[in-house]
């Protein structure tokens, strides 16, 4: 259990880049206190390194053992200009999100800067069963749902929304064929969403890219043949980032 803490701690940082021991707390049910001495320990062995006061960063000894940078702001510098092109071609808000610890979080929205009206999905933690950049990552990495912890506690947002296990499960096979997740007024009435992981395997598989808007503008078409690009970002991202397993998504039409 200790070894699970500070990995868990490693990992949010991590993805983050730099982090407070609120941040880690935000997305776990450590308290704060324990939360502070496991980050004081793993300071203490150069696997964490204050960066200002009340923030830590990945410690320069972490940083040599793993010799890569999976940090927000690190890999923006690939992802974020193509959202932004895709964001621009579509006249829609195209955002980037991650699996950090149990849940999965929009990290980045690119807008379309071309005058057009568009619906911005926000930033922060998404349900992993009623939103399209959720269910992308959820139907990639079976560990995150354990129907034995979920029977029974998945809240329905709208009458759209899957609020069983069984119903989940036939979902997240339909986005393991076809490569991508929709979520059609599940969170909100009105709201759309459609989403593809960066792979279907390895560090890809715990993010997501996907684009939202209305009802009226995501029509069935619509989503398929965003679905389709998608897929196709994602593939060419996670080959730009240098990820095995870049080409494993399947386009099934």
């Amino acid at each position: 259990m200790h070894l699970e803490r500070l990995t868990f701690i490693l990992e949010v940082v991590g993805q983050k880049g730099v982090a407070t021991v609120a941040d880690i707390c935000a997305h776990s049910d450590l308290p704060k206190p324990s939360a502070y001495r496991l980050v004081q320990e793993l300071v203490g062995v150069g696997l964490l390194e204050p960066v200002v006061r009340g923030k830590f960063s990945v410690g320069s000894r972490l940083k040599r053992i793993a010799q890569s940078d999976q940090s927000d702001g690190a890999l923006l510098e690939t992802i974020a200009p193509v959202l932004q092109q895709a964001a621009a071609q579509y006249g829609a808000a195209f955002f980037l999100s991650r699996l950090r610890g149990n849940s999965v979080e929009i990290i980045h929205v690119e807008t379309p800067n071309t005058g057009v009206s568009f619906l911005h999905p926000g930033l922060g933690k998404r349900p992993l069963h009623a939103c399209s950049c959720s269910k992308a990552v959820a139907a990639f990495s079976p560990d995150l749902f354990l129907a034995s912890d979920l029977d029974g506690r998945l809240r329905a947002y709208t009458e759209f929304t899957l609020a069983t296990v069984c119903d989940l499960e036939a979902e997240f096979e339909v986005i393991r064929k076809r490569g991508f997740a929709e979520c059609v007024e599940e969170i909100e009435r009105g709201l759309c969403s459609v989403a593809a992981p960066l792979s279907s395997s390895g560090l890809g598989a715990a993010m997501s890219i996907g684009a939202a808007g209305s009802l009226r503008i995501f029509t069935p078409d619509f989503r398929e043949k965003l679905g389709i690009k998608l897929i196709q970002i994602s593939k060419q991202i996670s080959f730009n980032l240098g990820w095995e397993g870049s080409g494993d998504l399947r386009v099934s039409v």
